[in-house]
């Protein structure tokens, strides 16, 4: 008996003692932990705040008194590419021009007018502005001013896109059906511009050349024969425009070949051997040991002889033609008379005159 109660009270002691050591160490690890409050704000999700619009630079100019800085190109950059807005912007502005005006962070006063007679337009706000006869920069400042003037907008500011110049049209020059001066309706090409004047002539180049109105140097551009064979060099026209269209030039082969004629070279350029297959090649009688191209030179006509035998068997190089060049191909004087004794023989044997027609 006395046993079982020293047996008890062990356990007893055992099990005290291992409480003792298990609430030892949770409060060790209360120790351990952070703060409550930190706890917490970590685990609670931030609040979700209502969607704010993004406050503008007119808002905060407005706000602090001050004008602030704004990118001059905001809208047009929308419309057209960064070098035509630097060339319609030197545009004068004239009656039948149709605008785009708006104004920076004030989508309400955006509109499309035309221009009066007068040179005015009607615009929200501030009635009838007069901006005929000016650029689109001083348009621009115009309108900024009347905004500001009467209160409307602070440190507005103006951008106008022209859409349609009726004011300053485009000169087409030279070898088309129909010169003159056409007017730049909208987004126009080159080739729209081709077309409305009818087209290129008969006698026309491919290397047309445009003049930009405030431009430094002339823009050259080589076209092909069909104009739907290649879009790349379908460029953009801006008002006030000079497209020229030059006579192609001729090359001229004349003498003892199939068809002497006149060449057009509209494009690129024509060697000697190709000169002479459009020419229907050198006849039988040729001399082609003669062949010469007649040149006209500073102080006056040049002969130049062409081997053109050793073309003919690729053992000498082809020769380039230029403009008004003349290719002449001489008739063989040995072969002629070789040809007038048959015929005289012929005609002594058989009593018939033979009338020979020599080029």
């Amino acid at each position: 008996m006395r046993f079982g109660e020293v047996c008890f009270a062990r356990s007893v002691c055992q099990l005290a003692l291992v409480g003792f050591l298990f609430s030892g160490l949770g409060f060790r690890a209360l120790a351990q932990q952070p703060p409550a409050s930190s706890s917490s704000s970590a685990e609670i999700p931030a609040p979700t705040l209502p969607a704010t619009r993004p406050i503008s630079e007119a808002a905060l100019s407005s706000a602090s008194g001050k004008d602030s800085a704004k990118p001059a190109e905001s809208v047009n950059t929308q419309n057209t590419g960064s070098s035509a807005i630097q060339d319609t912007s030197l545009l004068r502005l004239g009656a039948g021009d149709l605008i785009e005006v708006s104004v920076y962070n004030v989508p309400e006063l955006a509109t499309k007018a035309r221009i009066g007679n007068s040179g005015d337009v009607y615009l929200p706000l501030i009635d009838y502005v007069h901006i005929g006869d000016l650029t689109v920069e001083e348009a621009q400042g115009l309108i900024q001013k009347r905004l500001e003037d009467g209160g409307f907008v602070r440190g507005a500011h103006v951008t106008i896109f022209l859409d349609e110049s009726a004011s300053q049209g485009v000169t087409i020059l030279g070898e088309v059906a129909k010169p003159g001066v056409y007017p730049d309706l909208g987004d126009r090409k080159l080739y729209d511009l081709i077309s409305a004047a009818g087209g290129f002539s008969q006698t026309a180049g491919r290397k047309v050349s445009i003049i930009r109105q405030h431009g430094t140097a002339p823009i050259t551009v080589n076209l092909p024969r069909n104009l739907a064979d290649d879009l790349q060099d379908n460029v953009e026209i801006l008002p006030g425009d000079t497209i020229t269209v030059p006579r192609a030039p001729i090359i001229y082969v004349v003498g003892d070949v199939g068809r002497p004629a006149g060449l057009l070279v509209d494009n690129g350029s024509l060697t000697v051997l190709q000169a002479l297959a459009l020419a229907g090649g050198t006849n039988h009688t040729a001399q082609m040991g003669g062949v010469r191209i007649i040149r006209k030179g500073p102080s006056g006509m040049v002969e130049t002889r062409i081997p053109l035998k050793k073309m003919l068997e690729a053992k000498a190089p082809d020769v380039t033609l230029q403009a008004d060049d003349i290719l002449f191909v001489p008739l063989s004087g040995a072969r002629v008379a070789a040809a007038q004794g048959m015929q005289a023989a012929i005609s002594a044997a058989t009593g018939i005159a033979i009338i020979a027609a020599h080029p």
